[in-house]
């Protein structure tokens, strides 16, 4: 009773705050709204959905042991408290996306990107993470890649692996851009930023080396490691004859990013990447439960309009209607391929009970999803023609403050330079103009939320406390994503030599690290000598690569749950699958053959190749436009890549349905036999 109570109340009060959002479309909305519409549709998600699903779906069963147990070898299986499995899930999927999306597709208005990280993510991206996680620990903790070759085949596990490599490429990129742009030419950014890699290593060395075992002690240290470089790099941004060995364009940043990529993944991991994602996991919970108290304290109003003209593919930040694109923008928080090579990677072999598979996979997601609306809610609320002075490329806007806000101005959203000269040394930053790639308009949103709590005498302090925030966890998983690529290229190579194929060979380690860092270090390049900004390609192209990551990943889980002669629940996974497939095919056949230079890649490098001939691009244009063209074409092919992939795993399950429902052979499944735990008995025995 107590349940349908509680029940009915999230329900009704959602309900108040989702039609307070929508009678309000043309007049600002308060941020309230917003939040409380969200904590109730996640609450109800979890508590009935989730449930359902765990139940009736999966069949979710406490008393089976899980590989943690059967296999616990005190270093990669182990049984571990379902709070800690939590948290660790969580740092590792909570990346950029949640927040650099949501801030790229309020082009189009806050409803849009709004309605796709409620619906998705209870609907599709909270159920995959779930049912993958579930899969993966009953099949010893196999990956994604290991479960569409055993399940599917031999020929859908090469394409599950190639895609994935694929994305690792395409998102270390992305990743890389977005660091690029926010330290360039900030030298309080860039030295903060700097200041967190040591402030990692000693965290590292103290937990290894100097005092073992003391990890209130080291965390201690380490958060004020952090806060020591933000501070740091507030002294340094003062010091006229200091600052300008900070103060960088962005080849040189980029050049960093690279080198820090391939020590990163050749390091070993203890002593920069475990320490590394464990700082950041403070911060990321730190910095969004400080931003819910501030908007609960402040409720401030969203000023992005609820639609904007946009919405017809015509936005400065990247082309495309708001079918499929934002979609394919708002790919973590709402639906993320990414997620489950989590949920078939680490986490499978922490889970101590299949009881803690809801709470990991589903309630993870659910959170990260928050954090998108947080991220959404702090870029809608900037003055909209400040929101597009930021994230507008000087290619597309002009490249003259005075040139940038006439266009911007023109599209109806007001803005002068006196406006950004005061918003900027308000930031303790030189410009704010063409700061694309989302994360500093973000920065500039949370400082205005901070400041108007904490502080507004702080607002420098507070911009750059948020782009730390962005930089250390979007480091965190370059880190990762360097280091993932690398096995899969040692695994690829050791087909061609065995010894390449041994991860812990010095010489492949080298090999594989710099394969990888020169595959997406080419992109990055490319990226930031885009006078467009690079991220208008980019974020697309990885967007459109993750959700297929995400159709590869339900596509497994639809034939698993078919073959188990659970079809009559398949459509859990199904219907996001089939969603998922929609948009973005209708996204990459749009970015591919799309006759609109704005919007497709191949019309944009035969524009560019036509003015580069006529000799009408300005010198510095035409000195980097065959590597343009040259690029937009491989994202062309890229992109074609992926959909042939995507689909060829799709038809492989569905040849699987069809065998299973025929009754014809299949393969053997590769689920583990049941065995009984004695960890649950002794838990229930002793009363926990």
């Amino acid at each position: 009773m107590k349940n349908k109570l509680l029940g009915t109340l999230l329900a009704v009060v959602g309900a108040f705050a989702a039609g307070g959002i929508a009678l309000n479309r043309h007049e600002p909305i308060n941020a309230l709204w917003i939040v409380t519409a969200a904590i109730c549709v996640y609450l109800l998600g979890y508590r009935f959905y989730a449930a359902w699903i765990a139940a009736r779906v999966l069949a979710i069963d406490p008393s089976r042991a899980t590989p943690a147990e059967r296999l616990n070898n005190g270093r990669d299986f182990i049984p571990t408290h379902r709070v800690i499995v939590f948290g660790h899930h969580f740092a590792a999927i909570a990346g950029p996306g949640p927040l650099v999306g949501p801030t790229l597709a309020a082009q189009f208005g806050y409803l849009p990107g709004l309605l796709w990280i409620l619906v998705g993510a209870v609907l599709g991206g909270c159920v995959q993470d779930m049912v993958i996680l579930l899969l993966s620990t009953r099949r010893d903790g196999r990956s994604l890649g290991q479960m569409a070759r055993d399940e599917l085949g031999p020929f859908g596990g090469f394409a599950a692996l190639l895609g994935t490599l694929i994305i690792m490429i395409i998102l270390s990129a992305v990743l890389g851009l977005v660091i690029v742009n926010v330290m360039k030419h900030s030298p309080w950014a860039t030295a903060t930023i700097l200041g967190t890699v040591p402030a990692a290593l000693i965290v590292g060395l103290y937990l290894r080396a100097w005092r073992p075992g003391r990890v209130l002690e080291a965390t201690l240290l380490g958060v004020a490691l952090v806060l020591l470089a933000l501070v740091a790099g507030g002294w340094v941004d003062h010091q006229p004859g200091i600052r300008t060995a900070f103060d960088y364009t962005a080849v040189p940043l980029a050049v960093f990013v690279i080198g820090y990529g391939f020590c990163a993944a050749i390091l070993p991991v203890w002593l920069l990447l475990a320490p590394r994602d464990y700082l950041s996991t403070f911060l990321k919970l730190g910095t969004i439960m400080l931003l819910a108290v501030a908007i609960l304290l402040t409720h401030p109003q969203i000023r992005m309009p609820a639609l904007t003209q946009f919405v017809d593919g015509s936005g400065p930040l990247f082309g495309g209607r708001v079918f499929p694109f934002v979609f394919i923008t708002i790919a973590c928080g709402a639906v993320s391929g990414f997620h489950a090579l989590i949920a078939s990677g680490t986490s499978p072999k922490l889970i101590s009970s299949e009881s803690d598979v809801r709470l990991v996979g589903y309630g993870s997601m659910a959170l990260e999803s928050f954090v998108a609306v947080m991220a959404l809610i702090a870029a809608t609320l900037l003055d909209p023609g400040v929101f597009f002075a930021i994230n507008s490329g000087a290619g597309v806007v002009g490249a003259t403050p005075a040139a940038a806000v006439h266009t911007i101005s023109g599209w109806g959203f007001p803005v002068t330079v006196e406006q950004m000269r005061a918003l900027a040394a308000a930031m303790g930053e030189q410009t704010l103009f063409a700061r694309t790639g989302g994360a500093p308009s973000l920065a500039v949103g949370m400082a205005s939320i901070l400041g108007s709590s904490f502080g507004r005498g702080l607002m420098a302090l507070w911009y750059h406390f948020a782009v730390m925030f962005e930089a250390v966890f979007i480091m965190a998983v370059l880190d990762a994503g360097t280091r993932v690529g690398r096995f899969m290229l040692q695994d690829l190579l050791g087909h061609l030599w065995r010894p390449l194929g041994r991860t812990s060979w010095y010489p492949s380690v080298l090999l594989a690290s710099a394969l990888m860092v020169g595959a997406w270090g080419y992109f990055l390049y490319i990226g930031v000598i885009d006078p467009n900004g690079g991220i208008n390609i980019l974020w697309p192209l990885f967007g459109i690569s993750n959700q297929m990551l995400a159709g590869i990943a339900l596509s497994v889980a639809t034939g698993i749950l078919v073959k188990a002669g659970r079809k009559r629940y398949a459509l859990v996974t199904a219907l996001p699958l089939a969603w998922i497939a929609l948009v973005t095919t209708t996204a990459a056949w749009q970015k591919v053959m799309s006759p609109d230079p704005r919007l497709g890649l191949f019309a944009a490098a035969d524009e560019l190749a036509g003015k580069f001939a006529a000799g009408l691009l300005p010198p510095e244009r035409a000195l980097v436009a065959p590597q343009l063209i040259f690029n937009q074409r491989l994202d062309g092919w890229v992109t074609f890549v992926l959909t042939a992939l995507l689909w060829f795993v799709i038809l492989d399950m569905l040849r699987v349905c069809v065998r299973r429902v025929r009754g014809l052979p299949l393969r053997a499944g590769s689920e583990a036999p049941y065995q009984a735990s004695r960890l649950q008995g002794a838990m229930a025995g002793s009363g926990a």
